[in-house]
């Protein structure tokens, strides 16, 4: 987009602040039963809070958080929870945790109730809990489960608590209406149009030149680490073979051919198939009459259309293949006319059948000797499959008995491989240049749920499988001053040159408050480095880049008044942005009929999620919420991995 924009599009902070996502994680995955944990020593910390009296355990927000990280992953599969938390995802999780607890209590609280067969009916149509039957497996149901912390009796209570919120909510909040009036304020901003500029006032450019002391970069790492944490990382064993790879003796014996030869006999018996050109008409009389007609020498093809009816020329079927698709009394006349004769006409299901017979093909029947090259590969392949679905069975029992992967490998004259350490999308960590083998790239996502030294079996394509296990994980964490000592210096320089970035920047906002120009103010300070980039932008061209996450320069002049200047921080350390507004513009409404109609249909979504929300917040205070913040505080450092 802008050219200073691109560093931070480019960064993995990408995090929208409203996660749609944690609604639906909040629904399903929001609690666990490992209670009484304690942690920092902070008294109570039993409980995130309390809510009407009930309490909501701080086993539930770290289960939450992990849920609704694994969630994020999808999409941006190499984002941390330090990253996660930063972006205050985890004050969402926490708010849309007590929100629902307070749903499900102020429905108790008026006598609603989700009794324990409506829970399992719900329960029972969840796919994710069928087996290979189609029906619900319990196993499934627990493995499922268990996967997100949860237990039958906590994931039964969130499910109630659901059940109740549709019946508190669902009507309420139900196709709202956005009025006209308001919907045409919303559809003149799409069509606003600001002019202005931004500028990049770069931390860089006030960085000192020397090196901080020891003491100085050491307070300044334990203050940053997050910025230095490594995302999860996965080394794994696996064995790639195929079909090429396990050794099995697949070739048919001469009696097994000569079985399969009589077995299928009826396939190499002679065949004898007819081409047919034929109409159907309404009567036995008129199909007569236009039988006679071609018997005296009038084509098929004439009597059919003067009749107003058309002819079809049918492929070449046997006997047994015509009855199936005209008739067996059509069939039966047909195959007792000869070539290029007249059938005698017979009933079919829609009509009378006119027909000739156009070719007769003939097969004559195949010996054992002619047709055992085709039956030899066809036993071969049939029972290589069956040898190879044997042997993974096999290995699949073995490694399921605790034998380990390499035992497995070297019994069966299997090649193991280790990958270095892997992030989530696959990328080699620290080594770009690693291309890992593609049959890994399927498996990613099962080996990040895995525990260490577990091998599981996996078939990767039609005839390819591979035996992976997890041979180490490296937790997100941040790294050791030691190993990031270089980035780390840099970070500390730019940390100290953002503050006299800041200092830049409210000078060149002043003069530019007092009249002088951005550019004119910006080379005043006579630094290196400064980034100015003028902007003339409608909010709809604005809009139609969510692909990507709005820059936040971009968003503070969109909601800035004409005429002002403000500054706003960068990511990271970069540096501040001054944001100038020119002028603001719009267009005339008129000229876009449908905007309206468009805005209100689109707004719709966003109004019941408004109405949800002022529901839901007249509930907590009605009820009454106590935050324990001290027991949030210790898990957010927890998570962060800063304890």
């Amino acid at each position: 987009m802008f050219s200073f924009f691109r560093r931070f599009f480019q960064s993995k902070i990408g995090l929208p602040i409203f996660l749609a996502f944690l609604g639906l994680m909040a629904l399903a995955f929001v609690a666990s039963d490992l209670g009484n944990t304690n942690f920092g020593g902070v008294t109570n910390t039993d409980r995130m809070a309390v809510v009407g009296g009930e309490a909501i355990p701080i086993s539930d927000l770290t289960v939450s958080a992990n849920n609704a990280l694994a969630q994020v992953r999808q999409s941006n599969p190499t984002l941390t929870m330090s990253e996660f938390i930063a972006e205050g995802s985890l004050d969402e999780v926490v708010k849309q945790m007590i929100d629902r607890f307070a749903v499900g209590q102020y429905g108790k609280d008026y006598g609603l109730r989700a009794g324990e067969n409506l829970v399992n009916s719900e329960i029972l149509q969840i796919q994710a809990f069928q087996g290979l039957t189609g029906q619900f497996d319990q196993q499934a149901y627990l493995a499922a489960i268990g996967q997100r912390g949860l237990t039958d009796a906590t994931f039964r209570r969130d499910l109630a608590i659901d059940l109740i919120e549709q019946q508190l909510l669902r009507s309420a909040v139900a196709s709202p209406q956005l009025p006209e009036k308001v919907a045409r304020q919303y559809a003149a901003l799409v069509l606003e149009k600001r002019k202005g500029e931004i500028a990049l006032i770069p931390s860089a450019a006030f960085a000192p030149a020397g090196n901080p002391s020891e003491s100085q970069l050491t307070a300044w790492y334990s203050d940053n680490r997050a910025q230095f944490v490594r995302p999860e990382r996965r080394t794994l064993r696996f064995a790639v073979f195929g079909t090429d790879t396990l050794k099995v003796n697949a070739a048919p014996t001469p009696a097994e051919i000569a079985e399969r030869f009589k077995r299928d006999a009826a396939k190499y018996q002679a065949t004898e198939s007819r081409i047919v050109s034929s109409f159907v008409v309404p009567t036995e009389d008129a199909a007569k009459a236009l039988t006679a007609r071609i018997r005296a020498g009038a084509s098929l093809e004439a009597v059919a259309r003067e009749a107003n009816f058309t002819a079809s020329r049918s492929p070449a079927r046997t006997r047994e293949a015509m009855a199936s698709a005209t008739s067996f009394a059509f069939a039966q006349a047909a195959f007792k006319a000869s070539e290029g004769g007249v059938v005698d006409p017979a009933q079919g299901t829609l009509g009378w059948y006119v027909a000739r017979v156009d070719t007769i093909e003939r097969a004559p029947a195949r010996t054992l000797a002619q047709v055992t090259p085709e039956l030899t590969e066809q036993l071969t392949t049939e029972k290589r499959a069956a040898a190879i679905a044997d042997l993974t069975s096999e290995i699949e029992a073995e490694i399921d008995g605790g034998t380990a992967l390499a035992e497995v490998a070297e019994a069966y004259g299997l090649k193991v491989e280790t990958t270095p350490a892997l992030l989530a999308d696959g990328r080699a960590f620290g080594q770009p240049q690693v291309q890992i083998v593609p049959q890994l790239a399927p498996l990613l996502n099962t080996a990040f749920q895995m525990e260490e030294s577990e091998p599981q079996l996996a078939q990767v394509e039609a005839e390819q499988f591979v035996i992976f296990e997890v041979a180490r994980v490296d937790e997100a964490r941040a790294a050791p001053l030691a190993e990031v000592r270089e980035s780390a210096i840099a970070g500390w320089k730019r940390s100290q040159g953002a503050v006299l970035a800041k200092q830049a920047a409210d000078r060149i906002m002043a003069k530019v408050r007092a009249g002088t120009p951005l550019a004119a103010a910006m080379a005043a300070e006579n630094k290196p480095g400064f980034e100015r980039e003028a902007i003339n932008l409608e909010r709809r061209e604005l809009l139609a880049s969510q692909r990507q996450r709005i820059a936040p320069p971009l968003v503070l002049l969109f909601s800035m008044a004409e005429g002002t200047v403000k500054s706003l921080e960068g990511p990271r350390g970069l540096g501040w942005y001054v944001v100038a507004l020119e002028d603001i513009s719009t267009l005339p409404l008129d000229q876009e009929p449908n905007l309206v109609a468009q805005t209100r249909q689109q707004l719709g979504t966003a109004l019941s999620d408004e109405y949800r929300a002022q529901a839901a917040a007249a509930m907590r205070k009605s009820l009454g919420v106590t935050r324990n913040e001290p027991a949030i505080a210790a898990v957010r450092k927890r998570l962060s991995g800063e304890q």
